[in-house]
């Protein structure tokens, strides 16, 4: 059985990746969000909001299974938010907890309890895939508490690994910047003010072109690419394009 845990699979690419998943066989899915919106009788749903520490670290152990005859098992960080988009000291300072909190606090949490749950099985394939951003390698006026945020998972996700291969865990652990997808938080920044955010215009123009990609695609390239076998010197952060070589 291929064993997956994927934050936000309520709605956007966490859902477009249980779904491709779930269809096809001996997979089964453990989505942790919110709200529970896929119906299916290999998907288990685990109620929980990632910006609340407390609660995410009284309910971790709900999270991994043992996982019995266990084929694979993969754990994808995909839950984000993009918060307020606005300059530094213009914000209040919860935007700043709300953002570190899903974006780079209860990530590592879960890395580290993935870590620590199956770091002993070494007879099967272990991954972990954080979902990062261009964002993270750049400076976008407006988003910085989400820019840095991403910069830090990428951080931890090459710190993890380095790790991971010093102890000679065979845990694979990789960060992935998607591209610009036609999600909720698209809708979100296209209806930022100009003067919270200069790039607003270019990526309304995404949008009205019909340049932004479905999750759904996306979704079909990241698991194709996770049951690949481990290719050798492959790069810890990644873009969309990179897995297809």
């Amino acid at each position: 059985m291929y064993y997956y845990i994927i934050t936000g699979a309520s709605r956007g690419l966490g859902k477009a990746l249980a779904e491709t998943v779930l269809s096809q066989p001996d997979t089964r899915v453990l989505g942790v969000s919110r709200h529970a919106t896929i119906q299916h009788e290999r998907y288990q749903h685990q109620p929980l909001d990632l910006s609340d520490i407390t609660a995410v670290e009284n309910n971790l152990h709900k999270v991994f299974p043992t996982c019995p005859n266990a084929t694979s098992i993969t754990l994808i960080n995909n839950a984000a938010v993009l918060g307020d988009i606005g300059y530094l000291g213009e914000h209040k300072n919860e935007h700043f907890e709300f953002v570190f909190s899903v974006n780079v606090i209860a990530p590592a949490m879960l890395m580290n309890m993935f870590l620590s749950a199956y770091s002993g099985q070494t007879s099967i394939p272990r991954t972990i895939l954080n979902i990062s951003s261009g964002a993270a390698q750049r400076a976008v006026d407006g988003w910085g508490a989400y820019s840095a945020s991403k910069a830090a998972l990428d951080a931890l996700t090459r710190t993890a690994q380095k790790e991971q291969d010093l102890r000679g865990s065979g845990i694979r652990l990789r960060s992935l910047s998607p591209g610009v997808l036609d999600t909720t938080m698209q809708e979100h920044i296209r209806g930022a003010d100009v003067n919270s955010f200069s790039e607003a215009a270019r990526f309304a123009g995404l949008y009205s072109q019909g340049k932004l990609v479905k999750p759904e695609e996306v979704a079909e390239k990241v698991v194709a690419w996770l049951q690949r076998p481990l290719v050798a010197g492959e790069e810890i952060v990644l873009r969309l394009e990179s897995l297809d070589t």
